[in-house]
């Protein structure tokens, strides 16, 4: 139950954010989902399955209703709160505005931080070997010589960093630094721990003190899954004591059946085998050779099976059919027997290397700590080490997943091979699970001690059905779900047009004919917005189109042509100064594009944004479906579809007063069966279905 305490804080929070801002405007939607936020991880629903699902429409205000119902909650509860986001745009609006707003308003003290991984920050340590006298840096850190443009990076680098200038986070550093730099000095979790005196006020370690003193923390879902498979309240609070608002959680599916992919390559594996192979008694005699000797073999009897075996099984697939994209899928997941045993024996010696080359790492470090090796040699030897250690974990992970036998029970892993683009020789391995729900479950639902998945558009075709089923919930396991609509008025203010059209998207003459119909309906237009399926399409449009805008006195902005930043800053120059502007986007421009007001009036969409199941993953998925009497198109294509449309329409109204019109050039919404579904899951827009004269 919800203390008297927690009430009474987010009751005076609400009124001193009322008091705060100028034009507050009270909000019921808003409201309702903070309480329903703070009755969910107080246990009122259930006690067991603290978990809530929320699809707040745009103008609800979910962020501050998510920090208000969980943060008040928290620090009442000795909880912490983990917010996780998508995107940098999201994270950097809690960081810069929401929580420093809501930090003035509630009457307790709390402090927040945003978390990153470790792969942002430097070690302290091998950014200054790798700045040493003479230029050259710790050989084994770089895998080519150093340029001297790289040399004279590091050095201005060591010097902002030993000064206290900088903080060794990557993104605080004010020019790029180029990735094969980067990697000479990244922190890495074999090196870079607390057990050495050294690293002890490294970058990394240094953030981890904030994040552990923190009550609320932001990362994003990739850090979020990172944490939560090396155990959880590694990197992050403990699931157990935490509180996770996941926001942009309709993200969340694919960042985690990502994270738990892996893949490797053959020749390229053997290549750096070979080299590990070669430098293994120098790192057992850093280890001290005597209690070194056993681990040392172990290392190198592993690698005496990887080499051979992985040029066998290249030579095994080399002369697999690969398709136009340089692909060969193993149909339902099932390889060859032959391949299977090889890959058991890969994962054997994959695993006993890994473990071999663990235990003289950890030899090294304890010399170190124990004074019986300098700092300055064993160093070279650690960082290797690290950067073996890495490329073995992933080896064993592709091998262990390439070995694991299909279940009767769930779907099978995704597995296939691809040519290398480096290497004309060489092929990658591939492995994916197809759904991700089990291990959410395992890893996050089953251990938090809540939960809250907020979005704009977490449903598809107005129900919770196909999220829960990408995230391992059911709506009948005790989980709370809520769909609050936005408070726009959408049928005063906006109309959903659905042009009569000479013919359907997948017509061959469809993109010959969007010129003439674009021209029509941007005429008259101050501020518009086009939408495409591919850039292909796009560029086509655009190249026949350019000429006839220009004349007008358009202008008209093409993402591609500048960056994203770039070409939206265009835009909204030429709005302001009262200028006709235009731009042509594709799907990345259906989310996460804020326009309101007099810079988005008109936008169209030129069709439903099916995706064409052409991944491995995505085909994989499909046929596995299929095999079990399912209907892929209808199961994942339509659903998929469903919420990208609603994603792409919510970019016209960001603002209560906003105004204008959708247009969707896709008669498919009036002509096929599922149409009235995709139409009916739109927000209620006032309808306009053109017709051809007969």
């Amino acid at each position: 139950m919800l203390s008297p305490s927690t009430k009474k804080d987010i009751r005076s929070s609400y009124e001193n954010l009322r008091a705060q801002l100028q034009n507050f405007i009270p909000r019921k939607a808003q409201n309702y989902l903070v309480a329903e936020i703070a009755k969910t991880l107080a246990g009122e629903y259930n006690p067991k399955r603290r978990i809530l699902v929320a699809e707040a429409g745009t103008g609800i205000g979910k962020s501050m209703a998510y920090l208000m119902g969980s943060i008040c909650y928290a620090l009442n509860n000795n909880k912490k709160v983990v917010v996780s986001t998508a995107t940098v745009a999201l994270q950097e609006q809690l960081i810069e505005k929401d929580l420093p707003l809501f930090r003035r308003v509630v009457s307790r003290e709390f402090s927040f931080v945003l978390a990153k991984g470790r792969q942002r920050y430097c070690c302290g340590e091998k950014l200054a070997a790798a700045a040493s006298a003479e230029g050259h840096g710790q050989q084994a850190l770089f895998t080519e010589k150093p340029k001297k443009a790289d040399i004279d990076m590091v050095n201005t680098m060591y010097s902002a960093y030993s000064r206290g200038k900088w903080n060794g986070d990557r993104d605080a550093w004010p020019k790029t630094i180029p990735d094969h730099l980067w990697q000479t000095i990244v922190s890495d979790k074999h090196t870079c721990h607390s057990g050495l005196a050294a690293h002890r006020n490294c970058p990394f370690a240094k953030a981890r003190e904030h994040l552990d003193k923190a009550d609320v923390v932001v990362a994003n879902h990739s850090l979020l899954m990172a944490d939560l498979e090396l155990g959880g309240g590694v990197i992050l609070p403990e699931p157990e004591h935490a509180l996770y608002m996941v926001d942009e959680a309709h993200h969340l599916p694919t960042v985690a059946r990502d994270f738990s992919a892996a893949s490797a390559s053959l020749v390229g594996a053997a290549s750096w085998l070979e080299k590990l192979n070669q430098s293994a008694s120098k790192i057992a005699n850093g280890g001290d050779i005597k209690r070194s000797g056993r681990f040392l073999d172990a290392l190198q009897s592993g690698i005496q099976v990887l080499i051979p075996g992985l040029r066998s099984i290249r030579d095994m697939l080399i002369g697999f059919p690969l398709n136009n994209d340089g692909v060969y899928r193993f149909t339902d997941g099932e390889l060859p027997e032959a391949l299977h045993l090889e890959s058991k024996e890969m994962q054997k010696a994959a695993k006993k290397a890994n473990q071999s080359l663990a235990k003289l790492h950890d030899l090294i470090s304890e010399r170190v700590k124990d004074g019986e090796l300098a700092s300055r040699l064993a160093d070279p030897l650690l960082a290797e080490c690290a950067f073996f250690l890495q490329r073995l974990e992933n080896l064993e992970k592709v091998w262990t997943l390439m070995a694991q036998p299909n279940s009767d029970k769930g779907a099978p892993l995704a597995r296939w091979i691809q040519k290398c683009p480096e290497r004309e020789s060489d092929l990658i391995v591939h492995v994916s699970p197809l759904e991700i729900g089990w291990r959410l479950d395992q890893l996050l639902w089953s251990r938090a001690a809540g939960v809250c998945l907020l979005s704009a558009t977490l449903r598809a075709l107005n129900s919770f059905t196909y999220f829960c089923r990408q995230v391992g919930l059911d709506e009948n396991d005790g989980t709370r779900f809520l769909a609050l609509p936005s408070p726009f008025d959408y049928q005063e203010n906006a109309r959903l047009v659905v042009p009569a059209m000479p013919c359907e998207p997948q017509d061959e003459k469809f993109t010959s004919h969007l010129p003439d119909i674009l021209m029509e309906y941007l005429e008259g237009e101050t501020a518009s917005l086009v939408l495409f399926s591919s850039y292909w399409q796009m560029n086509q449009v655009a190249e026949k189109m350019r000429a006839d805008i220009k004349k007008l006195g358009w202008h008209l902005h093409v993402q591609g042509e500048a960056s994203r930043t770039s070409i939206l800053d265009a835009h909204r120059k030429c709005c302001e100064k009262g200028q006709i502007s235009i731009l042509f986007g594709t799907g990345s421009f259906s989310e996460g594009l804020d326009l309101p007001g007099e810079q988005l009036t008109n936008l169209i969409i030129t069709k439903i944004p099916f995706a064409v199941p052409t991944s491995p993953v995505e085909e994989a998925h499909a046929e596995y479906l299929e095999r079990k009497g399912g209907n892929a198109f209808l199961q994942i294509s339509v659903p998929e579809a469903s919420k990208k449309l609603v994603q792409s329409a919510g970019r016209l109204l960001r603002k209560e007063q906003d105004s204008g019109r959708v247009v969707l050039l896709d008669r498919r919404v009036v002509t096929r069966r599922y149409g009235k579904a995709l139409l009916d899951s739109l927000p209620p827009f006032k309808r306009v279905i053109e017709h051809k004269e007969k």
